[in-house]
């Protein structure tokens, strides 16, 4: 089995610091994690779940991916994220099984891991993040 777990739900949200609030009234839950990833244009914090972690994310331009899926779909789950050990082998695994990627190969993610997502029309409708730590 490639995907060791979920390594994260990611939330889409127009005001962060509201959403973090939210958050922390209504389950106790604090900011794991904080970044800012230039190059997607996003800011994400994290929360820690158990061994995973909800992911709130927020697009700092109007052309990040997290802006433009807000402004046509509006706030909620925008991907998952599963962790993997190889993210280049997951990512051919998902290619060899009629997967379509998003990204080419493996790149820098937030907290120096190293992602790829998969498109989600070749996955049943939902945005792949594979994850390696």
């Amino acid at each position: 089995m490639l995907l060791t777990q979920i390594d994260h739900v990611a939330i889409a949200v127009n005001d962060l610091e509201a959403a973090v609030e939210y958050y922390r009234r209504a389950f106790g839950a604090e900011v794991h994690h904080r970044e800012v990833v230039e190059r997607d244009g996003v800011e994400e914090v994290l929360l820690k779940v158990g061994e995973s972690y909800l992911q709130l994310t927020t697009g700092l331009r109007a052309d990040s991916a997290i802006s433009l899926f807000l402004e046509r779909r509006g706030e909620g789950i925008h991907h998952v994220g599963y962790r993997v050990d190889n993210c280049a082998e997951a990512l051919a695994a998902i290619i060899a099984a009629g997967g379509r990627a998003i990204d080419p190969e493996p790149r820098p993610g937030s907290r120096g891991t190293t992602v790829a997502f998969v498109h989600p029309k070749g996955s049943f409708g939902t945005l792949i993040e594979l994850v390696q730590e």
